[in-house]
């Protein structure tokens, strides 16, 4: 699911089209999520520290610009490290880190929670949004109608969960995927790839990126995330709905340091009110097995 705007498109046949995926860690954020972290930084004694990305997204209740605005005590950080640096100096007030992405920062907030525990630093705390890659996959794959023939996979996350994490989708679906780096003449290299796949009948995952990615992944940015966090019931995604197990939350050991334990947040508190209601999901289906045809959606 890697946008291809960096790619001549001009120069490909018309039978090749590019679809972009389902957007950016920041832009699927819901505006709950968002209502959320506006709410926590409303609370005595908190600040609340995220990427500048973060700032300007918008929720119900306005963005985190609007409420800094306000009068709440909102910080751009460049890591959650650096929000927990804040807290040694803030020892007065609560330093909440307001955690966004798909498996390629969660290593990062892993770190910084082991980091808090070993140095017992009683005054920082993590809003958890981390979300996986596989579930909103599924959830695009088992969209009816859908025309997509192949992905070209993102390069960032896949140093962490590495190439075999999608070995599900020719697997099961039958559409191969090329994991890819950013440069133009890497995103050549993958559609290459993927239409050599569909003109040779084949159906596979293919790497790229093999500078970087290897295809078990970073073993030790995998353990961090699995010492700290486990799998949420649900997550809600801006654009996709409800998806299962599709988000991160703090492993219970490390309740002293959830921003969820520590604080009574609306939308959590609404979340597991209706907990029992089943999740949006489409019905599964199978995929067709890879063949060359007239048209190749990437």
């Amino acid at each position: 699911m890697r946008s291809t705007d960096t790619a001549p498109k001009t120069s490909f046949p018309p039978e090749v089209e590019f679809v972009h995926g389902p957007g950016c860690p920041v832009c699927v954020i819901p505006m709950g999520r968002v209502d959320d972290a506006i709410a926590l930084a409303e609370e005595p004694r908190v600040t609340l520290a995220t990427f500048g990305d973060m700032m300007r997204v918008p929720g119900g209740r306005g963005s985190l610009l609007e409420a800094k605005a306000r009068g709440a005590d909102v910080r751009m950080v460049y890591s959650p490290l650096d929000a927990l640096a804040l807290a040694a100096k803030l020892p007065d007030r609560r330093v909440i880190f307001f955690a966004i992405g798909f498996e390629t920062t969660a290593p990062a907030a892993a770190v910084t929670l082991l980091r808090a525990r070993a140095q017992a630093t009683p005054n920082f705390a993590v809003f958890r949004n981390h979300v996986t890659i596989e579930p909103p996959l599924r959830e695009v794959l088992e969209t009816p109608g859908l025309r997509v023939d192949a992905f070209i996979g993102p390069g960032h996350v896949s140093t962490v969960i590495g190439t075999d994490a999608y070995r599900f989708i020719p697997e099961e679906y039958g559409r191969p995927v090329a994991v890819s780096a950013f440069e133009p003449v890497d995103l050549l290299q993958s559609i290459a790839m993927l239409l050599r796949q569909r003109a040779e009948g084949r159906c596979e995952v293919e790497n790229q990126y093999t500078r970087v990615v290897r295809p078990e992944g970073n073993a030790r940015a995998l353990a961090a995330i699995n010492e700290t966090m486990e799998l949420r019931d649900e997550f809600e995604w801006r654009g996709l709905g409800t998806i299962p197990r599709s988000a991160m939350r703090l492993r219970p050991a490390f309740a002293d340091w959830d921003a969820e334990a520590l604080y009574t947040i609306p939308g959590v508190r609404a979340q597991r009110a209706r907990r029992g209601d089943p999740a949006r999901r489409h019905p599964r289906r199978n995929g067709t097995p890879c063949a060359a045809g007239s048209q190749r959606s990437l």
